[in-house]
């Protein structure tokens, strides 16, 4: 299955960058994988940063195409159950994108169109910290699906 993550707005914190770009870097061992940014909202105004970011991810989402949203009331999962989740859409589908929205959370047509709402933690979470949590979380998947060691 070909994993995507469609972010929105760039990892400007050059550690957290660094960390991201080295889990991108291990990722395609397990599959296809790939990683859109679609820019983020500038303005003052949260509401219209919600509604302007959330139409740039739904244009950078194919069609019918099963997508999961990091939704801070969503679904927790541990490592575990994230690994068989994503082995189970695997058998239903070719591709899965993951969505992380900007500072100001996800729009109501992003809540609609997720197939599943994952969340890392009840916490709030640096969007960035969270896309960083996000790639972390596919490659230990990506481990323990193929029993593979992984620090516990």
């Amino acid at each position: 299955m070909k994993l995507r993550l469609v972010a929105v707005g760039r990892l400007r914190d050059p550690s957290v960058a660094a960390l991201a770009h080295d889990l991108r870097r291990r990722l395609p061992r397990y599959g296809p994988f790939e990683e859109t940014e679609v820019d983020a909202a500038h303005g003052g105004d949260p509401a219209r940063a919600v509604r302007d970011e959330g139409q740039r991810v739904l244009r950078a989402l194919p069609t019918g195409e099963p997508m999961w949203l990091l939704e801070r009331t969503g679904t927790q999962l541990s490592s575990p159950e994230l690994a068989a989740r994503l082995a189970d859409e695997a058998h239903a589908t070719s591709r899965l994108t993951l969505v992380v929205a900007g500072a100001f959370g996800a729009s109501e047509a992003l809540l609609e169109r997720a197939t599943f709402r994952w969340s890392l933690s009840r916490l709030t979470l640096l969007h960035e910290w969270a896309r960083l949590l996000v790639l972390e979380q596919l490659y230990r998947a990506a481990k323990i699906s193929r029993n593979e060691p992984y620090h516990h």
